[in-house]
């Protein structure tokens, strides 16, 4: 068996290694990168999350605007975007690839990979032939995995999907199940029912948005029902059970009565595990927690000095940006001053695509007192602002929290049109340390979704 000799070794093509592999490279440091899937060039965001989601979110909502009444319409729309998803899949696959191969200093490796020690990889190229690589420094990004509940029938049932395989079909279904009320199965549910779908979700929790203060959970909520989606909350799905094309859940809700629903497809939205299963971490010395993610300390480094764990892998949140900034974590470690870490991260925005798309930044309220803090609170119904009504998406409620003593900005909630980008402003203004009255008195442009900050942060004096 080969033994080649390396700089630095990558398991996985997620975010933050991909960034990390090509700046090596252009270091010139010699460079190789383990894929075991063609079709997961690039990481799992640009193939199977953010960007095939997002592009498919973005054509429902075109859909929604064009009131299909017919089934063959709305089957027609739905199988153009998914059309269109692959397409830009593609190029970004491939673009991801380039970028990387392209570089003398890196190989793309297609494979699977599985420690011998601390500094060797046996990599599985076919079945029939390995080489071993050898490596000073090695980076696990593998991502992770769709959580599969044990629930009775699901395995044998044909029309069960994850997120992964969901975006896959070409075929509308007319019902939808969703087991999972969380981020990726509100998204879903929004999704299909933009598409034409009728969505109904299953939740084991008995709060909706349990995270959130309740005044943003039942604007959401509320917002999301009007547009079609059903919840059963404090549902435990029992069984699956298939009757020719279509399939019925069985569940219990909180008082253990049983109740049936029939569908056309089932969405498994239950969470994701960490995609370890090949790589036998313990002949490195590698350690995982509880729920099987690598272990890691601050600088991303796991129990083998010489091996660091980034992106998803690592259980740390489960975002794309999250994982770029690993990458900065490490690059800092090896040319920087070694100072950059997980703690050096304030105040991390996140976005839920949803119509409008919900999205927030530091502390909510009711962590907010619960921490201690005296606050000051303002709220703004998102159809105050002109630019909503302009456009006609009025829905939603815009909320932030200030420090009564410093009048720094806590936390701040944005369900409203743009909120994806505009709580961008709020995250900078955070650490910055900035006033609230920076915002609340900023010359916005207009008509815009920021220039809600004008009113809202007013009604704090």
């Amino acid at each position: 068996m080969n033994t080649q000799q390396l700089d630095a070794l990558f398991i996985g093509f997620g975010k933050g290694g991909k960034t990390l592999a090509t700046f090596l490279a252009q270091k010139g440091w010699e460079v190789a990168l383990v894929e075991r899937s063609k079709q997961m060039y690039g990481g799992t965001c640009i193939n199977i999350a953010c960007i095939p989601s997002k592009s498919l979110s973005n054509s429902a909502q075109q859909a929604a605007r064009r009131h299909f009444e017919t089934q063959l319409e709305k089957q027609d729309a739905y199988q153009n975007a998914v059309e269109d998803k692959e397409k830009l899949v593609s190029f970004l696959r491939q673009a991801n690839y380039t970028k990387l191969n392209r570089n003398p200093h890196a190989t793309v490796i297609d494979g699977t990979a599985t420690f011998l020690s601390p500094h060797a990889v046996c990599v599985d190229l076919d079945g029939s032939n390995r080489v071993t690589l050898e490596a000073k420094h090695i980076f696990i990004d593998t991502g992770t995995l769709p959580a599969l509940p044990p629930i009775a029938g699901l395995s044998e049932s044909k029309h069960v999907y994850t997120s992964t395989s969901m975006m896959d079909q070409f075929q509308l279904p007319e019902t939808l199940v969703i087991i999972g009320g969380g981020h990726i199965g509100l998204e879903f549910a929004a999704m299909y029912t933009a598409f034409g779908s009728h969505v109904t979700i299953l939740d084991r929790g008995d709060g909706f948005l349990s995270t959130h203060d309740r005044d943003i959970a039942y604007a959401v909520k509320r917002t999301l029902e009007r547009q079609g989606v059903q919840f059963h909350l404090q549902a435990n799905v029992l069984q699956i059970a298939d009757h020719d094309d279509r399939t019925s859940i069985t569940y219990a809700d909180g008082s253990q009565t049983q109740h049936v629903l029939e569908a056309d497809a089932i969405l498994l939205a239950a969470g994701r595990v960490p995609n370890t299963q090949h790589l036998d971490l313990a002949a490195a010395g590698i350690e995982v927690d509880d729920h099987g993610f690598i272990k890691v300390d601050e600088f991303l480094r796991t129990t083998a000095p010489n091996i660091w764990a980034l992106g998803d892998i690592n259980g740390g949140p489960e975002f794309t940006y999250i994982s770029l900034d690993d990458f900065r974590i490490v690059r800092d470690q090896l040319f920087g001053d070694g100072q950059r870490s997980q703690l050096s991260r304030r105040n991390v925005p996140n976005s839920l695509f949803i119509y409008p798309p919900l999205s927030w930044v530091g502390l909510s309220e009711e962590e907010a007192r619960r921490q201690g803090y005296t606050v000051k609170v303002a709220t703004l119904p998102a159809g105050a602002i002109p630019r909503a009504q302009q456009i006609q998406h009025a829905d939603g409620l815009l909320k932030a929290v200030v420090d009564a003593r410093t009048n720094r900005i806590l936390g701040c909630v944005l369900f409203s049109e743009d909120s994806n980008e505009v709580i961008n402003l709020v995250e900078v203004a955070m650490n910055a340390g900035l006033d609230y009255r920076i915002l609340r008195d900023n010359i916005f442009t207009h008509p815009s979704m920021s220039e809600g900050f004008n009113d809202l942060l007013s009604q704090i004096d």
